[in-house]
């Protein structure tokens, strides 16, 4: 009798302690979110061309950093610049298609777009509103190319976005066809006819009616970025239209 109460008592305790393995098992890996879907806003449909390939008009920045050449809008510096700085439509945008040819020509450091976020000294640290931050994006940011991929500005920094794909397809120094399809919380990308990205934002109380900026990156080297051919439409429709 004694000897199979013992055998009773060391099942129970294996019982117990494969129990506490296993949980602590559960507890130790990670929770995978349930995906939050906001479907696309509904609005009025139209296309607008907001660069008319002669002058700025329709747009904010400093115009000691931004101009406009043989129809191209040129983002450019020769001295140091300590925060990011963007040209800015005054138009604000929620759901959006936007397609653009985008092309990095001095430096390394990669340029973007910028969309659903705020603007102005506030998005900065304290410290840094001494700086040129008048123009400054704080919100999601389409980066090209270099490091391609999404960022968000002033907030969670590197978004959980790969950039191999647009690195296969993408060019350096050379024109590249940019596509941004913003819906709902959901933005796709596609790069020379290619669609590179996919991704939902897991906190879609961060997404702002907001101006799209075209970014200059901080640098203490010269660098220089153009655009043209830029055209966004308004609540689109739910598909890219450069892919191949």
């Amino acid at each position: 009798m004694t000897r199979f109460c013992s055998l009773i008592a060391a099942s129970v305790g294996l019982t117990l302690a494969l129990a506490a393995v296993v949980a602590a098992a559960d507890k130790d890996t990670p929770k995978k979110e349930k995906t939050v879907e906001v479907p696309p806003r509904v609005g009025k449909s139209e296309t607008v061309m907001p660069f008319n390939g002669k002058d700025l008009n329709g747009w904010e920045g400093y115009p000691d950093l931004w101009s406009v050449k043989d129809g191209v809008i040129v983002g450019k510096n020769t001295e140091e610049v300590k925060v990011s700085t963007y040209l800015l439509t005054k138009q604000t945008f929620t759901d959006f298609r936007l397609t653009a040819k985008v092309k990095l020509v001095q430096s390394e450091m990669h340029s973007g777009i910028a969309f659903w976020g705020r603007v102005g000294p506030d998005v900065v640290p304290e410290n840094l509103r001494k700086e040129k931050v008048q123009y400054t994006y704080g919100g999601h940011l389409v980066m090209f190319p270099s490091d391609w991929g999404m960022y968000d500005l002033f907030g969670r920094n590197g978004l959980p976005v790969d950039g191999k794909p647009a690195k296969k397809v993408g060019k350096q120094h050379d024109w590249n066809d940019l596509e941004i399809l913003a819906q709902g919380n959901r933005v796709r990308v596609a790069v020379n006819g290619v669609q590179v990205v996919d991704w939902r934002d897991p906190m879609p109380d961060r997404i702002k009616e907001a101006p799209i900026g075209l970014q200059l990156h901080s640098n203490k080297v010269p660098q220089e970025v153009h655009f043209k051919d830029i055209t966004i439409t308004t609540f689109p429709e739910d598909k890219l239209t450069t892919v191949k």
